[in-house]
């Protein structure tokens, strides 16, 4: 028997909202029809234009996470997956229809990534995993996510400026594209049968060719854009089955026209949806734009398309949007108005939205204006009402995903005159709260921020001559190998972390598990021969939330969880107030790991861009003044680092390159003061203090001049999965002097790479770079793999470093 649920955490914000909370009625023919009656009805009542443009897929406790993990595993079969997938689903359609939303999308939930359901819809699948034809499976969809014992992964990278990552697609003039998915009319029918007519979800036609990558062995000149007729005609195959299953509204996500777009790449546009405008016909067609300000000429071009019923913008970040709007919106035409923030957990502010949009309903009419959030609301925390333990006050200024579908639809009835006066005032009385609370602000910490702006804290000494001076210290041999920092995270070392914040075992003893993990962690790199070591990091539940619980100004969650890529979630830190370090964070593990140890232990922190990316920023001073006093905590670990003998000191900044704006005339500002910030941190330090920093999953070349302005001694960067895509800089004849460690296998597969396959990895990265700054270490870090993984991929990469270094020293 199935039950029509309605989440409380709705019901407890939307009381002015007609809701039928008796019906909880099993699943018999006559109910059924019951059910569906209710739901039209419901659809039918809910007047007010609000719209959601996407919303978070792993559920309020992940349980689309655990259900995946266990598919792996073989612990549980596909159809217990499709089960929990079916059951997220219907919760997630139920509550917005309960919260009164008339525009609900589909099809964004995802078993992986939303791109890579668009590449299944197209049956472009590369030919090495073997795909016939037909329907494809999970076992070709999860192999092109993950890889498998044979093949590797397809490429991942970061989605926009986001933390989320997507599969990017491999194409070429050779792919035969074909409707090989039918995911998002399945699942249009599946909201219908439960009475809620849903907005169909794809990611758009351009968008997706100018999100992919020319194939192994294609020309990188090749134009993904000369694809666009071959795969026109399977969206019209989706579209036409949608409007036969009974969809009025379909969605076309096209964020990449807030990119700086040449004529030919905006011309792609105005071609797709002309020939796409007959199969659109007696349909409504949003197109939802987010993530920064369009330009006008993409406006123009945008406004003027055929076929298309409504326009979305972000009007959070794309805040000068609103005078494009003013200066002329097409007449007859709906404006879906981003003014809750998908991206953030901070309340909105309602009466400055409500000024918004009655400004803009003055523009384009009191019937045509929807009001939305800025963007899909996967990138922010799922229901605040699972957070029983947060600080109250706190806690009243948030607001996540479940929380802004009620503020989307206060805010539409507000519009529309049916003004919640009880909800606006909490509102309001939240707002003042956050403003005027003493909590907020530190004095000497924007003090000490503030006095940084008169130096560019560069080291006294250039690179080259620093990394004489550590290797006479260091006695590395040439090609040295490391890891990026984490081990696997096991069960069991879960479960001790877990029991001693429960309180349930001591100090003392959760002191002593951890000093075994990380003896065992040493004594495997020793066993394998690793130069430079890593204690393995078995203290830290994340790389960004293990240093917020031990800084001032963060406050943290217990179901606050945001999914990154596939199953991984990340539990960002809420920065409320002014940062500082009270007392030193690391110290105490790395120089015990050290001690156990004769070989280089490096200590290992998060960079202050990273922490920064990976939170959710205060909004209320700009992102830069945050960073800053992020750097100088992290100056102050690094100097009592140094103190106590740790002579290699790695200062992550993975996240530094998906800070980066979307407009390129806002870039060179960001990696002015997001470069600033990594060099404040060890700005101080003495020339035989090796300082690393690492990068991972993003697209590098272009940003490879800052990189060089980190002035880091040695950088360990994502390169693997990428088909080497960041060693055609230095082919280009880029010089890079420091240390560098391109990434030498992919670890976000189970594949285990051969000593051959890392050995002609290696042999690629000599044609380009000099043996001796060339160092040897996996993509990322190893947390999230099983050591029966781990321990041969190591194994390998030692064995092709000590390959490369025979055959380097007959050559001489």
């Amino acid at each position: 028997m199935r039950y029509i649920s309605v989440l409380p955490s709705i019901a407890r914000f939307s009381s002015a909202f007609i809701s039928f909370r008796f019906l909880s009625l099993p699943t018999t023919t006559a109910s059924t029809n019951n059910r569906l009656t209710f739901f039209r009805f419901n659809f039918l009542i809910r007047t007010m234009a609000s719209h959601i443009v996407g919303y978070p897929r792993m559920g309020p406790k992940r349980e689309l996470k655990f259900a995946l993990e266990s598919f792996w595993d073989g612990k549980s079969s596909a159809e217990d997956l499709q089960k929990v997938a079916a059951d997220l689903r219907s919760s997630i359609w139920k509550q917005m229809a309960d919260a009164g939303i008339k525009y609900i999308p589909s099809n964004t939930f995802s078993f992986y990534d939303q791109v890579l359901d668009t590449t299944a819809m197209l049956g472009a699948v590369p030919p090495r995993y073997g795909w016939n034809g037909g329907e494809i499976g999970f076992d070709v969809y999860f192999s092109m996510a993950r890889g498998n014992a044979t093949v590797p992964a397809m490429e991942m990278t970061k989605w926009f400026d986001t933390n989320y990552h997507y599969i990017v697609p491999e194409l070429g003039p050779e792919v035969k594209f074909s409707y090989a998915s039918h995911k998002v009319v399945n699942e249009f029918k599946e909201a219908e049968a439960l009475g809620v007519i849903t907005v169909p979800v794809l990611v758009g036609p351009v968008s997706y060719l100018l999100l992919s990558k020319p194939a192994k062995g294609v020309e990188k000149s090749f134009s993904l854009l000369s694809l666009i007729d071959k795969i026109l005609p399977v969206y019209k195959e989706v579209v036409t089955e949608l409007k036969v299953a009974g969809a009025t509204w379909i969605q076309f996500d096209e964020p990449s026209l807030v990119m700086d777009l040449d004529s030919h790449k905006l011309q792609a546009f105005t071609h797709a949806y002309s020939e796409l405008e007959s199969s659109l016909s007696s349909l409504n067609i949003l197109i939802e734009t987010y993530f920064a300000d369009i330009p006008a000429e993409a406006y123009k071009t945008l406004t003027a398309l055929k076929g298309v019923t409504g326009f979305g913008f972000d009007l959070v970040r794309g805040s000068k949007t609103l005078d494009l709007i003013k200066g002329g919106f097409p007449s007859g035409k709906f404006l879906f108005a981003g003014v809750v923030d998908g991206r953030n957990i901070w309340a909105n502010d309602l009466a400055t939205s409500l000024c918004t949009l009655q400004a803009l309903e003055g523009i384009v009419g009191k019937d045509k204006i929807v009001v939305s959030t800025s963007c899909s609301l996967l990138h922010t925390a799922v229901d605040l009402v699972n957070e029983t333990k947060l600080d109250k006050e706190i806690k009243s200024w948030l607001a996540f995903a479940a929380q802004k579908v009620v503020e989307v639809n206060a805010s539409a009835k507000a519009l529309s005159g049916q003004k919640d006066e009880a909800f606006f005032s909490a509102n309001a009385a939240a707002q003042a709260s956050r403003k005027s609370s003493p909590r907020v602000t530190n004095e000497a910490v924007q003090k000490a921020a503030s006095a940084l702006k008169g130096s560019d804290h560069r080291r006294a000494t250039n690179v080259s001559a620093r990394l004489d001076t550590q290797q006479k210290k260091l006695k590395l041999p040439i090609l040295p190998t490391t890891t990026i920092g984490s081990f696997p995270q096991t069960m069991e070392l879960r479960k001790v972390r877990r029991e001693y914040k429960a309180k349930k075992i001591s100090e003392e003893e959760y002191v002593k598990a951890i000093k075994e993990e990380i003896n065992k962690v040493v004594k495997l790199q020793e066993g394998l021969d690793i130069d430079v070591l890593v204690h393995g990091e078995p203290e830290r539940n994340d790389m960004v939330e293990y240093f917020g619980e031990q800084l001032s100004g963060f406050v943290f969650t217990v179901n606050g969880w945001v999914q990154s890529y596939g199953s991984r979630c990340v539990k960002p830190p809420i920065i409320y107030g002014d940062v500082s370090r009270p007392k030193a964070m690391t110290v105490f593990w790395s120089s015990m790991a050290q001690s156990m140890t004769q070989r280089p232990m490096k200590g290992m922190l998060t960079g202050p861009v990273t922490i920064l990316n990976w939170s959710f920023v205060r909004n209320d001073q700009p992102r830069y003044e945050t960073c800053y006093q992020i750097a100088l905590a992290i100056k102050d670990e690094v100097e009592d680092l140094e103190k106590t003998g740790i002579n290699v000191i790695q200062i992550d900044e993975a996240a530094l390159r998906e800070g980066l704006p979307l407009r390129k005339s806002e870039q060179a500002f960001y990696l002015e003061w997001a470069v600033h910030s990594f060099r404040i941190t060890n700005c101080s330090v003495k020339d035989t203090t090796q300082i690393h920093t690492h990068m991972c999953y993003s697209n590098f070349n272009d940003i490879i001049h800052s990189i060089i302005d980190m002035d880091a001694d040695v950088i360990t960067i994502e390169n693997s999965r990428s088909d080497e895509k960041l060693l055609s800089v230095f082919r280009e004849g880029v010089k890079y002097g420091a240390g560098i460690g391109p990434g030498v296998y992919d670890i976000h597969s189970p594949r285990i790479p051969s000593t051959e396959e890392i050995a002609d990895r290696i042999n690629k990265m000599l044609a380009v770079l000099e043996s001796n700054i060339l160092w040897v270490n996996p993509d990322c870090g190893l947390k999230t793999r099983k050591y029966s993984e781990v321990k041969p991929a190591l194994s390998n990469m030692v064995a092709a470093a000590k390959l490369l270094r025979t055959q380097l020293a007959s050559a001489k």
